[in-house]
């Protein structure tokens, strides 16, 4: 996961330069906001002098899919205190998510919730916010970086990702739905297809589960 943030990180540095951001400014977006479609949302409406609403607005529903990734976190994480919950949700990235979920849910998934939770937290959230500054800093020194395709490894991480939760039918076609609904629904505005290609996903997921489980439970 490391392999595909850095390259994400330093691209999103040296764009955020180019936009406008001061380097103290898009340091602490990495910091402070840390989801990198969101961040890179952001600078392009600020770049192209957008209004605060639509920017808060936008972002808002990309990071919707992080409401599916805590609720399905809930029971891994239900024994902490309040505010390790709040603390460590700040952290719930989409690779986060990819790491602890295929631990926790795995048969050897036997650790403490916490301390691995927090170390894989940790790892990525420096990788994020280090890379950010050496783009920053690049940014200054090296014209065009953002125009070296080095976006291509968050992509492969990406796929990385979703393969793996790929265990049955019903997540395989879940996948494809999402894949082809965000092409159809592309063209919407402030993003929203992300949101109806996962919405339709999860609706297809649920109904091929439904369907799937009294015809295994005949076998």
């Amino acid at each position: 996961m490391v392999v595909g943030i850095v390259p994400f990180g330093l691209i999103f540095g040296t764009l955020a330069s180019s936009a406008g951001l001061s380097p103290w400014a898009a340091l602490a977006m990495s910091a402070l906001v840390y989801a990198g479609s969101a961040q890179f949302i952001a600078i392009t409406l600020l770049a192209a002098g957008v209004g605060l609403p639509v920017i808060i607005a936008t972002t808002l529903v990309v990071n919707l899919r992080h409401l599916l990734y805590s609720a399905t976190m809930q029971p891994y994480v239900r024994e902490l205190s309040r505010p390790w919950r709040a603390f460590l949700g700040h952290f719930l990235t989409d690779e986060a998510f990819a790491v602890l979920y295929n631990r926790f849910s795995s048969p050897r998934g036997g650790v403490d919730h916490r301390r691995y939770y927090l170390g894989v937290a940790l790892t990525l959230y420096a990788a994020w916010t280090g890379s950010t500054a050496i783009g920053v800093l690049l940014g200054n020194v090296v014209p065009g970086i953002q125009h070296w395709g080095l976006e291509f490894a968050m992509v492969a991480s990406f796929v990385g990702i979703v393969v793996p939760q790929l265990k049955n039918r019903a997540q395989i076609a879940a996948a494809l739905t999402a894949g082809i609904v965000a092409l159809l629904a592309h063209g919407l505005p402030y993003q929203l297809g992300l949101m109806v290609a996962a919405l339709t996903a999860v609706a297809v997921g649920m109904m091929l589960e439904r369907t799937m489980a009294p015809a295994e439970g005949e076998t």
